[in-house]
């Protein structure tokens, strides 16, 4: 058997049996949740494993771009206030003296407005939605090493055990299918154990970020900080890497922040939390960022961006989300295109399942990292330029102090920075962004 020669997808809608499917996905996070609510609606059958219990807390900003408002909207998740979730208006932008108030563009595309909500309840929410389309959630299930066909090479199915984490009575099981999507996230062991490793010419983000009870907690628009400062003294003032964040999150919290790229000279060498801390002891005592209204511990999170791990596809195993590298280096946004990248794996796996021969059905799946090249390659390419640039204080601190002063060029620079353009009959900006993605190398 050749490897083209990959078992056939099942036609039934029914589940093959327990611990057997169409399809496996391991990782019930935004990617997984949404490839697996795609797969059960067009009628297959899918495992959902995922190695913790709902709710449960994940390093994130919990602001929510247009794009990925989109997809929620996209999969019948109700966005409305009354469900609890907030919505916000645009990004006000802080750095080099000026504040500027940047309304999200009005697009055909997308919402003209953003989302806020805490991530231990927005991942629980796309997994239970995937539940209601069909798909079977396995939690508190640890997914180990892949169980690879030794003729072909091809993955077929996971190895996993079940159970608390602190239990010492855990069931060990196989799970089998003829496809796999990796939504693991950025360790990504099983992507790993089928010798997909991290590209290292490609950013690296980290993320910190902590809770405080605050009035700043209902806020209609996301604020980013171009300039982190240090005043704690004594001595001047100093200019610290990365830049930061303060979302309300309309729950008498703040989501408070702060992201670093690994062109910074001083990724290594910093304490990030401590960087943080320093942030925030800088902000005004009424905002009320102090240790003793920190209402969480800080935690911090890789960031990995611009398809750090490639391929996409090999042997009957998909990579979606951070698992295949898709958070945006220009602004860190991770969700959108983990939840896209979603959309486009189930989309293509369909497709294959309709074909009636094995080689039919693995030429209709080497489609995907092409469908994903096409899609994001040109605007991350930009986007790893980007990040080259402003790794360096110095250079943010200039772009900040001249850019923030235009707001036409600011209002270019945010549809760039959050990728939001209408791809046809949109305006002059919208052209020349799309312009540059294409013309732009898809690697």
């Amino acid at each position: 058997m050749t490897e083209s020669q990959s078992q056939p997808l099942s036609e039934h809608s029914s589940p093959l049996s327990e611990h057997s499917a169409d399809v496996i996905v391991v990782g019930a996070g935004p990617a997984g949740s949404t490839t697996a609510y795609y797969l059960a609606k067009a009628g297959l059958d899918v495992l959902l494993l995922e190695k913790t219990a709902f709710p449960r807390e994940k390093v994130c900003g919990d602001g929510l771009t247009p794009r990925a408002t989109k997809q929620l909207v996209s999969m019948g998740i109700d966005i409305s206030e009354e469900a609890g979730w907030l919505r916000n208006k645009g990004l006000r932008i802080i750095g080099g003296g000026v504040r500027l108030q940047l309304d999200w563009p009005e697009l055909a595309s997308y919402p003209d407005y953003g989302l806020v909500r805490k991530r231990d309840d927005f991942d629980e929410q796309l997994a239970r939605q995937a539940q209601k389309a069909g798909a079977r959630l396995y939690e508190r299930c640890n997914v180990g090493a892949p169980i690879v066909d030794d003729r072909t090479g091809r993955i077929t199915g996971v190895h996993a055990k079940l159970g608390d984490a602190d239990s010492k009575e855990k069931r060990e099981v196989t799970f089998h299918a003829p496809l796999v999507v990796a939504a693991d996230g950025n360790s990504t062991r099983l992507s790993l154990a089928m010798g997909l490793h991290r590209r290292e010419d490609r950013p690296m983000g980290v993320a910190v970020r902590t809770y405080f009870t605050s009035p700043r907690h209902e806020d209609d628009y996301l604020e980013s900080w171009l300039e982190l400062w240090d005043r704690r003294g004594p001595g001047e003032d100093r200019l610290l890497p990365g830049y930061g964040w303060i979302f309300g999150m309309g729950d008498g919290t703040s989501n408070v922040g702060l992201g670093v790229l690994n062109t910074s000279s001083s990724f290594k060498e910093l304490d990030w939390r401590e960087v943080l801390k320093a942030w925030c002891a800088s902000m005004p005592a009424d905002w009320g960022y102090t240790p003793e209204n920190m209402t969480m511990p800080i935690r911090g999170a890789a960031l990995p961006m611009a398809f750090n791990r490639q391929p996409h596809y090999t042997k009957g195993l998909l990579l979606v989300g951070d698992a295949g590298g898709m958070v945006n280096p220009f602004n860190g946004e991770g969700i959108a295109y983990a939840m896209e990248s979603g959309q486009i794996a189930a989309d293509v796996i369909v497709q294959a399942q309709a074909r009636a021969t094995p080689a039919q059905r693995e030429l209709a799946l080497q489609r995907y990292p092409k469908v994903l090249k096409d899609t994001y390659g040109g605007y991350y390419t930009l986007g790893r330029a980007f990040v080259k640039l402003i790794g360096n204080p110095k250079v943010m601190k200039i772009a900040a102090q001249r850019g923030l002063t235009h707001p036409m060029l600011m209002k270019f620079t945010l549809k760039m920075l959050a990728n939001l353009t209408d791809p046809t009959g949109g305006d002059a900006m919208d052209r020349i962004i799309n312009g540059l993605t294409k013309v732009a190398p898809r690697a």
